[in-house]
This record gives structure tokens, C-alpha cells and sequence, in this order.
């Protein structure tokens, strides 16, 4: 053994261990071992461990952050490890994915957005359709409010029809008042390709004193706080859907609840939205007043889409019909037209007279503003 060391140069301890080694389990014994020590002072504890574990798999879609503050809220640890640590231990037992690194794309324009306090913006929207196990499809309806991110409302209808939308928003109005303004893209049955993008729907909110923001068509991004919570809500519901739009709507409920009272929100200093969101001081009204147009307006009814002006039929929008608009001249033979506190075209006299003299039809399309 003095000679083998000497010629390998290693001490007679070391020949002696791997000779142990060897006597003990052979040919696998000589195989390198890991060094890592038994215990570590700065371990986590592993009651603290199981406790995360646990929260994560009642969260499945939480990450570190949210399990850490719902795991201090609820008392469990004094001490508890750091927000990678806590990544860490999940990735180690299989909880959690490597995210693939998104692009970050530039905001695009954003006008009006910010909101000062809860219910100065409402946002809306339609989450994409999906199919519940019975075949039928399900269009989820969900309302947030912008500044504390409370869900509003999330109900699964049978298609983007106004009707079923106009039900939606008159039970959000009648709980929790109106807001002051309501984000919305440019799909049905919110805008229309019509004077104004007007739809029953929206004439319903201006009559109730709603201003609406449309945002950019393409640019998503621009109601980006209520796509993301689309995000969530798609991965909480919809994998997999109920077997009818009824279990879905369970689904759709039990989400709600726990996203306004329970889940932390990173944007909101990991408060649930809930501590933030008041109803509004508008209440929902049991009739709509009339709208009282200036003096110097020239008020007329709309009827069958169709304002009567000057011995002519001028075409505004079906939606309107029913309703009063106003007129003002504020040039010489130039009329703008409003509906409410909504301008909603030019009527040019000079193009009324040439229509006659050339022989066009009564009915004459309004000019856009």
C-alpha cells in the first residue's frame, strides 16, 4: 500500500479509504460521490416547505409572490424564505415551468386611461368563445374596474347579442352604480360601423350619462389590465370548461370570488382588489330623464334611422330611432348634429339644394364629422 500511494501520489489514508471503498460495494464504490453537506444552517424549514407546497397546489396558477403573502396573511410562518427561494423549492418538486421570455412591446397610444379612483373607468370585453363539453358555445362577458382591477362581472352568454349584454351591465349597474366612463374595443355589440360606431348598446350608455373610450382597432394593448386578467381567468376556467354553460358559470363564479377577495394583485402592492373598489355615488336611475338641448338647437326626432330637415329625409343610424338629436347652425348653411353631449355628423344645406336640383332621392346619407 506505501509503494501504490507513493507511485499514484496520494497519502496512505487515501489508499486505505478507496481500498473501503472498494471491499464494500465493488467497482461502484470508486464512482464519485456527492459533496453537497447533510444539513445546511440556512435550510428552509420544512414545515415552512410544506406549507408552500400546499398553498400552491389549493393555487395552481399562483406564483412565489402570491403564495408568500397569503401564507403571511393566514399566520403560518414568522420567517419565511425569499420570494426565489420559494421559486425555487416549487421548481424542485414540479410545480412550476420555465416561462418562455416574451418580446416586450412598446405601449402604444393610451388616451384617457388613467383613473383617479374606483369607478372613473370600467373596462369591457368579451373573452374569446369556447365550447363546453356539451358542444354548445359560451362568450364570457367580463367588466373590471380600472383603478383597483375589481371584476365586476363575468357571465358566460350565448352569444355577443346586445340583448344578453344589456342584462349584464343593467345587474352591474343596479349593485354597484354607474361608472364614469367604459373602455371598450371595437367589436359588437359595443361599436358598429355606423354614424357615430353607434349600437342599441351604446346609445343606451350615453343616455345614462356613460362616456365611452374606444381603444385603437389592433391594439389590444391598450386595454392591456383587462386582457391580462383574461389571461387568468382562461387558464382558471377554461382548462378544462364545464360540461354546460350552467357548471361554467359556477366556474366563472367561484373565480370572481376568489380574484376580488383573495388573490393578491402585484399591480396593487399584492392587495386583493377588493380592499380597493367602492361602489359608485351614481346610482343606477329607475327612468332615464329627457335631455334638455341648449335654446338655439333645433331639436328633432329620430325616426326609422332618419332625421326630417328642410323637406329632406337625412340617415343617421337605426339605433337612434325614438330618440331626439339637436341641431345648431354654426356656419352659414352648416348644421352640426348632436345627440346628447355626442356630435354625430354635419348636415351642409348647399348639398341639400344640389340633391333637388339634380334629381337625388329624399333620402340623403348624413356627412361624418
Amino acid at each position: 500500500m506505501a509503494g501504490l500511494c507513493q507511485e499514484f501520489g496520494i497519502s496512505r489514508k487515501t489508499g486505505y479509504k478507496w481500498l473501503k471503498r472498494y471491499e464494500e460495494r465493488g467497482l461502484e464504490g470508486l464512482k464519485e460521490r456527492n459533496r453537497a453537506p447533510l444539513h445546511h444552517p440556512n435550510e428552509t424549514d420544512p414545515r415552512i416547505v410544506g406549507e408552500l407546497l400546499k398553498t400552491r397546489k389549493t393555487h395552481p396558477t399562483w406564483g412565489p409572490k402570491k403564495l408568500l403573502w397569503t401564507m403571511e396573511r393566514q399566520g403560518i410562518a414568522k420567517a419565511l424564505p425569499s420570494t426565489s427561494t420559494a421559486w425555487a423549492i416549487l421548481k424542485r418538486n414540479g410545480l412550476v415551468e420555465p416561462k418562455r421570455r416574451r418580446r416586450r412591446l412598446e405601449a402604444g397610444a393610451n388616451p384617457g386611461w388613467e383613473a383617479s379612483g374606483p369607478n372613473d373607468v370600467w373596462c369591457a370585453d368579451f373573452k374569446g368563445q369556447f365550447k363546453t363539453l356539451d358542444g354548445e358555445y359560451c362568450y364570457p362577458l367580463t367588466v373590471t374596474d380600472g383603478y383597483s382591477r375589481f371584476l365586476v362581472s363575468c357571465q358566460g352568454l350565448p352569444s355577443t347579442r346586445v340583448d344578453g349584454a344589456l342584462k349584464v351591465f343593467e345587474r352591474a349597474f343596479r349593485e354597484y352604480g354607474l361608472p364614469g366612463r367604459l373602455r371598450t374595443d371595437n367589436g359588437a355589440p359595443f361599436a358598429s360601423t355606423g354614424l357615430a360606431r353607434l349600437t342599441q348598446l351604446s346609445v343606451w350608455f350615453y343616455k345614462l350619462g356613460i362616456e365611452l373610450e374606444r381603444i385603437q382597432p389592433g391594439h389590444p394593448e391598450q386595454n392591456g389590465r383587462h386582457e391580462r386578467m383574461h389571461r387568468t381567468l382562461k387558464k382558471e376556467t377554461v382548462f378544462p370548461p364545464g360540461k354546460d354553460r350552467r357548471e361554467q358559470q359556477r366556474k366563472f363564479d367561484r373565480f370572481r370570488g376568489e380574484f376580488n377577495d383573495e388573490r393578491p394583485h402585484e399591480a396593487l402592492g399584492l392587495r386583493p382588489p377588493a380592499t380597493l373598489y367602492r361602489p359608485s355615488n351614481r346610482s343606477y336611475p329607475r327612468k332615464i330623464e329627457e335631455y334638455d338641448y341648449p335654446g338655439n338647437y333645433e331639436v328633432r326626432k329620430v325616426t326609422d334611422g332618419k332625421i326630417a330637415f328642410r323637406m329632406h329625409n337625412i340617415y343617421a343610424n337605426e339605433c337612434l330611432s325614438g330618440e331626439r338629436v339637436g341641431l345648431v347652425e354654426t356656419d352659414n348653411g352648416i348644421w352640426r348634429v348632436y345627440f346628447r353631449g355626442l356630435e354625430l355628423g354635419v348636415i351642409d344645406e348647399r348639398l341639400l339644394k344640389r340633391s333637388r336640383r339634380l334629381g337625388y332621392g329624399k333620402v340623403l346619407p348624413m356627412c361624418p364629422i
